[in-house]
């Protein structure tokens, strides 16, 4: 039950700045976790406020003196209120989400974008790619909101992109986001666990999987905010490589020659290797990331 705060005082809060102030301060009375999106409480403050407002989210600067009217007052109040209370990822309190300047649809039925992977599909996978151009077939494994395999399509643009998930609510999800961003005739979603509901014959020049790797000790220290998201999208078993496994296990048959396979795996990289003793994959570094995401070519698969 969402706490009843007393407005008398918030009357004061007059503008931007002073409604900011006020969120970092009760986002950090909470102890909310942060990390769908933002890594503390001044950035999703601005983020929420400048939602409230209908303004630009990222153009505070010239906003922050300006005075406020008392309904955009509540609508901002509301959201902080509903963020502390709650506990939930503010993605799910606006519907949206933003990931390498692109907009998404969000809501609980798949997980917050947030995957560092989605940095590295914006350098075209360089230099592993050489010519962006010559991608012609991408595949994104469970892709939830689909905004990996769209990021991918944006990046790629002569490719074909394939998307597939198991979970029906979260392909309803990405359907929404394939239309908005105006790409049905070149990504098409598949219903079903990993590379089944795809033709045996289907070959792809990169292969990208950001799959529920989260192992099973660390499924039951979650924070709150992370509890809110479906545990079908986050949970890999025992050892968080139950679908890697699968992943890589069937990899070669579905990617070109010179095709490479790309997995993110979160912090579990000791297990990793302890479940694939075998394999040298290439460990790629994002600005927010190290020891997050693994490329491995078909070469290195197929020995």
């Amino acid at each position: 039950m969402i706490t009843d705060h007393t407005h008398a005082s918030r009357d004061a809060l007059l503008t931007v700045r002073d409604l900011i102030r006020y969120a970092v301060s009760h986002f950090n009375q909470a102890k909310l976790f942060f990390g769908h999106g933002s890594d503390n409480a001044w950035d999703e403050a601005v983020y929420l406020v400048l939602f409230a407002l209908h303004l630009p989210p990222d153009q505070l600067d010239p906003f922050m003196d300006a005075r406020i009217l008392p309904g955009e007052r509540e609508r901002a109040l509301d959201l902080i209120d509903r963020r502390c209370d709650l506990r939930v990822p503010a993605a799910y309190l606006t519907k949206e989400s933003w990931l390498q300047g692109y907009r998404f649809h969000v809501d609980e039925r798949v997980i917050v974008p947030r995957s560092p992977m989605a940095e590295l599909l914006m350098t075209q996978l360089s230099p592993w790619v050489i010519d962006p151009y010559e991608v012609t077939s991408v595949l994104d494994l469970c892709t939830g909101s689909g905004c990996l395999a769209i990021i991918a399509a944006h990046q790629f643009p002569d490719a074909l992109v394939d998307a597939t998930d198991i979970s029906k609510e979260a392909l309803q999800v990405a359907d929404i986001n394939v239309r908005e961003h105006g790409l049905s005739e070149r990504l098409n979603l598949h219903h079903g666990s990993l590379y089944d509901p795809l033709p045996i014959s289907s070959r792809y020049d990169v292969i990208i999987s950001n799959p529920p790797y989260v192992n099973s000790a660390s499924m039951q220290a979650l924070p709150l905010e992370y509890q809110h998201e479906p545990s079908l999208a986050l949970a890999g078993g025992e050892d968080g490589m139950d679908l890697v496994r699968t992943i890589i296990e069937q990899a070669p048959a579905h990617l070109t020659e010179q095709g490479v396979l790309l997995i993110e795996i979160g912090h579990e990289r000791h297990f990793f290797e302890q479940a694939f003793p075998e394999l040298d994959p290439v460990w790629l570094d994002t600005a927010e990331s190290s020891d997050q995401i693994l490329l491995l070519t078909r070469e290195q698969l197929s020995s």
